[in-house]
């Protein structure tokens, strides 16, 4: 009995050695691999309505986000209305953020264009500050470099950025405009 239990034993070793581990997926080449971040985690917090704080006298904006194309982008829709001031019409400024993954890349990449029309291509970059997102625009010869910065105040604050660095140098960042934003309560 003992040698017949140690020739099946002799016998399952050979067996498990030939056949090898269970197979992996032709997918991953074999080699096991750990899933992906969601790279959507660090901007989900925006999705809704917003709407920015402050005097009707200085102007008024609103913005929101909303996933499309069954979640393979993220739109944002913005406006703001200013009031005539001394030397200038009233005026209404409207813009269009698309964020998107781009094929091979970590970073989430967005496009921007505007009712003035601009055009500035971003990429995402992770912040010091926990909480937050920033979106860089690329470097370009001559061109004044952007940056977009959404800091979570809570989840129904955020205070909005946007920034301006001069051409060739893009360490020298200038606020433009910033606006403390709520989200919007359900009517």
């Amino acid at each position: 009995m003992r040698r017949t239990g140690w020739v099946f034993v002799l016998f399952l070793v050979t067996v498990l050695a030939v056949i090898g581990p269970p197979a992996r997926g032709v997918e991953d080449g074999g080699a096991a691999k750990a899933e992906p971040p969601d790279r959507w985690t660090e901007v989900s917090f925006l999705v809704g309505d917003w709407v920015g704080e402050g005097s009707p006298d200085s102007g008024r904006g609103e913005f929101s986000f909303r996933f499309e194309l069954g979640g393979k982008v993220l739109i944002r829709r913005s406006f703001a209305e200013y009031p005539a001031m001394a030397g200038h019409a009233a005026f209404r400024h409207d813009d269009l953020l698309v964020v998107y993954e781009q094929p091979g890349q970590l970073e989430l990449a967005a496009i921007y264009f505007d009712s003035e029309g601009h055009v500035i291509h971003y990429r995402l970059v992770t912040p010091a500050s926990v909480g937050g997102v920033v979106f860089l625009s690329e470097p370009a010869q001559g061109s004044p470099q952007y940056r977009l910065a959404y800091d979570r105040l809570s989840d129904d604050a955020v205070e909005v950025r946007f920034e301006i660095a001069p051409p060739g140098e893009p360490a020298r960042f200038k606020p433009y405009l910033a606006a403390r934003c709520h989200r919007k309560r359900p009517a």
